[in-house]
């Protein structure tokens, strides 16, 4: 993304800013010449009313040009960071998952909102000052130059140095702002973190440590802001210093020639004012200069995270549209084909997934089991096409995954992550998020199935009760079940459940069992559960160890056949007494195995 561009498609309005700004600056210029008439007609006893009118009208259009200037100088400014934050907003939402998480989110949030206003003040408002001041600067060294060309001279001797000093402050006020952006990023990614985990600093007692780490980061930002603002600071001492010697140099020598005759007492008023008009353009100038390196610090950033990698589509939007890529039932809602992945810069070189192989019926409750770091949910957000496999294939319904557009492969899916994310917002919104023309009755159904009906009507205004952050108001569990409702509303043929019964109680989750039940039966559902209760039902169960699969099969038959899928369902049994078979039930399972095979 080239920030530059997007200020180059608002240059109608910059340019026409620009020019009132030159319009003004020449309406200034001006008015000293004018001042001049004056004194030269009082001298010569000639009326006055011309140069009056003419005055007043140079006065008037000054200010005309001067607030036009501001006006759509402003309008352009807001134009190009709405622009900016609207295409940097849209590309993090469409941005790649390995390519985002490379980030820190403090420091995107302060790209997003303080860099982008220090990026419109460089793009539009310190360019524009910089063309007029230089204007003002030009016009009124050639106007001193028509006066007297000795005392021009003199003066810009004076203001040469001055200027000199500014520009070097100029340099410097950039690397001072570069390090203070970069300050200010590091203190804001320190408040999200811990506000975004507060009841765990405050259960862990954190709260003074905490509060000293990020005074100090704010006083790192304030140590580089004050540098900033000191160096920023000296630009107007220094060129007043070098205006002030010039301006004694010029009333001493001027006034000394006006004496001899040698100088007319118009000029050397005409020439003083323009020595007045000039102070505020080269003050301007070196300020706009330093406001436009500043800002080119925050363009660099916007720029670098412009570059974040996009998620692309392989087929254009119209496939979807066309119902391309849609299968009939009966065969594989999922084939796996020897698929491998690891993480872009994880902490260890072994993939997570190694020539991972198998299906998923049409139909039913598939699970997927085995210890953490096993590549569980690792598989879903390859569904998913949150990431891409290193190899191999993976197809929905016989199509790869990779030949259908996202919207419509994400159409087909839903998916519950297991930190069942929920916006702050209403119920009804979270609700119909990824189903916005949801009707009355399929809200009705889907809250019936995730038994949240109850739960709803007993809120203080139902379906428009606002929730908190992260679904602040509702229990862990009835955040959960809204997560699933809300998934439900998709009609996806394939429903991806990552640890959907984490937070629930039994009663809960023996009603979210009898609704994945059901759902099963019209789609494709997929597991991941640590709780064996939710899964001893599934038709099939796929053990994972290791990033390969281990063993696929019934409940029963991994019971018997597969040893780590036995160990974690002792631990389970331990853990949570009733939820699986005991050792008796254990050995009936053994005898009924042996029974159909000896009947095979």
């Amino acid at each position: 993304m080239n920030i530059w561009h997007i200020a180059r498609s608002h240059r109608a309005l910059l340019v026409s800013g620009i020019v009132l700004g030159l319009l003004g600056a020449a309406a200034t210029l001006a008015q000293p010449l004018v001042i001049g008439e004056m004194i030269t007609s009082v001298a010569a006893d000639r009326p006055l009313t011309g140069p009056i009118l003419l005055a007043v009208a140079l006065f008037a259009a000054d200010a005309l040009f001067a607030a036009g200037h501001a006006y759509t100088i402003g309008r352009a400014g807001e134009n190009v960071v709405f622009d900016i934050r609207h295409t940097l907003a849209s590309r993090l939402l469409r941005s790649r998952l390995q390519s985002y998480h490379r980030w820190d989110q403090g420091d995107v949030f302060s790209r997003l909102v303080t860099d982008t206003s220090l990026a419109r003040i460089c793009l539009t408002q310190a360019l524009a000052q910089i063309v007029t001041a230089t204007f003002m600067v030009l016009g009124g060294i050639v106007m001193m130059a028509r006066l007297d060309a000795p005392l021009l001279v003199t003066t810009l001797g004076c203001l040469g140095a001055a200027s000199t000093v500014s520009l070097l402050l100029a340099r410097q006020v950039r690397t001072a702002s570069v390090v203070n952006r970069e300050d200010t990023s590091v203190f804001g990614s320190a408040l999200l973190r811990v506000m975004g985990a507060l009841p765990t600093v405050k259960a862990s007692r954190a709260e003074a440590r905490e509060s000293d780490h990020i005074a100090e980061l704010a006083g790192q930002a304030r140590r580089s802001g004050i540098r900033v603002s000191a160096l920023s600071a000296l630009l107007t001492p220094a060129m007043n210093v070098g205006t002030q010697l010039a301006l004694t140099v010029v009333i001493a020598w001027g006034m000394a020639r006006v004496a001899t005759g040698d100088m007319a007492a118009a000029d050397l008023t005409a020439f003083m004012m323009y020595l007045f008009y000039l102070v505020s353009p080269l003050v301007m100038l070196f300020m706009s200069i330093a406001q436009f390196q500043q800002g080119r610090a925050s363009v660099d950033r916007l720029g670098e995270l412009g570059g974040l990698e996009q998620e692309e589509d392989t087929r254009p939007a119209s496939a979807a549209q066309a119902g391309e890529g849609h299968t009939a039932p009966g065969g594989p809602a999922i084939r796996f084909e020897s698929v491998s992945f690891r993480y872009p810069d994880g902490d260890t070189a072994d993939p997570v997934l190694d020539g991972v192989s198998f299906t998923v019926p049409d139909r039913g409750l598939t699970a997927v089991v085995g210890p953490s770091g096993a590549g569980k949910t690792t598989l879903f957000q390859l569904v998913e096409r949150l990431y891409a496999p290193d190899s191999g294939t993976i197809r929905i319904g016989g199509t790869a995954i990779t030949e259908l557009p996202l919207a419509q492969l994400r159409s087909l899916i839903g998916y519950v992550d297991q930190d069942h994310t929920l916006l702050r917002g209403t119920v009804r919104e979270n609700l119909t998020y990824a189903a916005p023309d949801a009707t009355a009755d399929d809200i009705a159904e889907a809250l019936r199935k995730a038994h949240l009906t109850e739960v709803v009507a007993a809120l203080p205004t139902g379906l428009d009760t606002e929730l908190g952050e992260r679904g602040a108001g509702l229990s862990g569990g009835q955040r959960q079940r809204l997560a699933i409702a809300r998934t439900l509303l998709q009609h996806p043929r394939i429903m991806l459940l990552d640890e959907a019964t984490a937070s629930l109680d039994a009663e809960a989750e023996a009603a979210l069992r009898d609704s994945i039940a059901e759902i099963s039966r019209h789609c494709a559902v997929v597991a991941i559960a640590h709780r064996f209760s939710t899964i001893t039902r599934a038709a099939k169960i796929i053990v994972l160890e290791g990033g390969t699969v281990r063993a696929a099969g019934t409940h029963a038959e991994l019971l018997l056949n597969d040893p780590l899928y036995r160990r974690l369902a002792g631990r389970q049994e331990h853990d949570e007494p009733g939820t699986v078979p005991d050792s008796a039930l254990l050995a009936d399972t053994r005898n009924a195995i042996r029974v159909r095979g000896t009947v095979a």
